[in-house]
């Protein structure tokens, strides 16, 4: 698939990053704010606080301090302590049989220190029903899935800015409905929906409209700073969750975020590459003469020459048959397909299972996850920093391991101690930056005929996975806590190592064709590079592939 040199030149008369990219990159990054705090409100929402069996005669209510009668002679009478000296949260003593056999709780009492109220003490779902929430988180992870799935393709066809607004319109009307519905099967559509629309929608069709309007020079920063924001919607989960406690309320103010985006469909701008793909030269046209006007740049914009151009181009112009099986059909393509498959969905397997973790360490709930979303921060400034320096191989794999390693140490370490919780966030911080550079790597890898199939296929792993993680979460409360924390960390390590397999693509032009995505890369492994310079490798590139040879923009005639 060729360069389209008549667009780049187009393009390239808005320059890298001016005013008129700021403003519209503004208005589509808030849309990763809002998928954030969708993707992480179920740790207020339906938090689950400390709970025990309510015992009669001792307990008047399901909600308690833990200093009034959690820890009174009654009680200690009345339910067995773990190891730890902690009561038991789901078992007491059996009374009327008067000796210390031990029988599930018919009713429970909750810990209000933190949370007054949520979905997790209204429909008690704790113990043998503790399932019943994950589930939710769950089923908004399919969503999000079903979203990278579907709406990705149908962006393609009837534009990003529509699918963008109406996923951000159907956001703000099910994240404020949600709160509202008492049933449990419907909280779950509604939940599975906002995961489409709130989490997949707007957030992919916020990026990519990004990324087809800045400069290639600016296409890292502005990626890293979608990350940024995404943690800065986790974030503001905890600052809202802390300052209201009514469970309904909290959510129509997360869902009320989503007035945002009314605005949108009068002040976003469509693609115009998409514009210019669908043979609507005229309309792309016209976009980038807004752009020149808003720069203040001054630079002449001949309307007729592009559009008399596109349809020559159209003429001419052979459509590639190329799709997704072409990722599988030959062997080294196929074994860099399932290699970054594996990252996506370790990255993601991480990435959530700390975060969805949060309310589970020792301290004040709020105070965690605001730290979590803010302990990425350093991550995604450093990675600006060095990623066109050391390399995406050598990044990713360093950080996967690093990052895999912190989970299994965690594991061992008693919970509730500064030196867990430390480590914990450590890992935060080193997998949320090689979540961060996969994107680019990725996009970097695979030739262009089949890139968009590739980054969708990457990214479904990445959801498939966050549908597990919730799941995998119960395991620590069915049979050890330390299971969670080291499957984690095992996937890190693994995907890390195997990261060390692909070819290295900084300062390398990008493959076009299948046989230019077979053929890139060869024998370019991290051990090979240790054993010293590798001999040079047939290439379809009629230059040197060892150079980035930029290229040049078109000079206006």
């Amino acid at each position: 698939m060729a360069v389209d040199y008549v667009l780049e030149d187009l393009m390239g008369k808005l320059g890298e990053f001016g005013k008129y990219q700021f403003a519209q990159f503004f208005l589509q990054v808030l849309s990763a704010l809002t998928a954030g705090m969708h993707m992480l409100s179920l740790v207020t929402v339906a938090a689950v606080p400390e709970h025990r069996c309510f015992i009669a005669g001792v307990d008047n209510s399901s909600l308690s301090q833990v200093s009034e009668t959690w820890h009174s002679r009654p009680i200690i009478d009345a339910i067995p302590l773990t190891e730890t000296g902690d009561l038991e949260s789901c078992v007491m003593f059996n009374a009327s049989a008067g000796d210390h056999s031990r029988i599930p709780c018919e009713k429970y009492v909750y810990d209000t220190t933190y949370y007054k109220s949520s979905r997790t003490i209204d429909w008690d779902f704790v113990c043998d029903r503790r399932w019943m929430g994950a589930i939710i988180q769950t089923v908004f992870m399919l969503g999000t899935f079903t979203g990278a799935v579907t709406l990705g393709g149908l962006a393609d066809k009837v534009g990003r800015k529509t699918v963008f607004c109406w996923s951000a319109l159907l956001q703000l009307f099910i994240g404020v409905g949600v709160a509202f519905i008492p049933e449990y099967f419907s909280v779950m559509v509604a939940r599975f929906l906002l995961g489409i629309v709130g989490s997949a929608g707007a957030y992919i069709c916020g990026f990519v409209l990004t990324m087809e309007l800045v400069g290639p020079s600016k296409r890292t920063v502005c990626g890293i700073t979608f990350q940024a924001v995404f943690a800065g919607g986790i974030m503001l989960v905890a600052g809202w969750g802390a300052l209201i406690k009514d469970r309904q309320l909290l959510q129509v103010v997360y869902g009320l975020h989503g007035c945002l985006f009314l605005a949108h469909w009068w002040l976003l701008d469509e693609s115009p590459r998409w514009l210019w793909m669908q043979g609507r030269a005229a309309e792309a046209v016209d976009i980038v003469a807004k752009g020149l006007r808003i720069n203040g740049s001054g630079i002449p914009l001949d309307k007729d020459y592009f559009v008399q151009k596109a349809k020559q181009q159209a003429a001419v112009e052979e459509k590639s048959s190329a799709g997704l099986s072409d990722l599988f059909r030959t062997p080294n393509l196929r074994m860099k397909t399932l290699n970054v498959c594996l990252c996506w969905f370790a990255n993601s397997i991480v990435y959530y299972g700390l975060s969805l973790s949060a309310g589970k360490l020792y301290g004040n709930p709020y105070l965690i996850l605001f730290l979590m979303g803010l302990v990425e921060f350093p991550s995604y400034i450093t990675i600006v920093f060095v990623l066109d320096r050391l390399g995406r191989r050598s990044i990713t794999s360093t950080l996967m391991l690093s990052g895999g390693l912190c989970c299994i140490v965690a594991a061992f370490i008693a919970q509730g101690t500064t030196l867990s919780t430390s480590i914990v966030m450590l890992g935060k911080l080193l997998i949320a930056g090689s979540f961060a550079v996969i994107y680019n790597y990725s996009a970097e890898l695979f030739p262009t005929v089949v890139r968009n199939s590739a980054m969708g296929l990457g990214s479904m792993c990445a959801r498939f996975s966050g549908a597990l993680t919730p799941l995998i979460t119960l395991l620590g409360d069915s049979f050890d806590p330390k299971i969670p924390a080291v499957l984690f960390g095992v996937v890190a390590l693994l995907s890390g190592f195997w990261v060390m397999f692909l070819p290295e693509t900084m300062n390398k032009p990008m493959p076009e064709s299948i046989e230019d995505g077979e053929n890139f890369g060869k024998g370019d492994t991290w051990f090979s590079q240790c054993a010293g310079p590798k001999q040079r490798q047939d290439s379809t590139y009629p230059d040197d592939p060892e150079q980035m040879v930029p290229l040049k923009t078109i000079e206006t005639k």
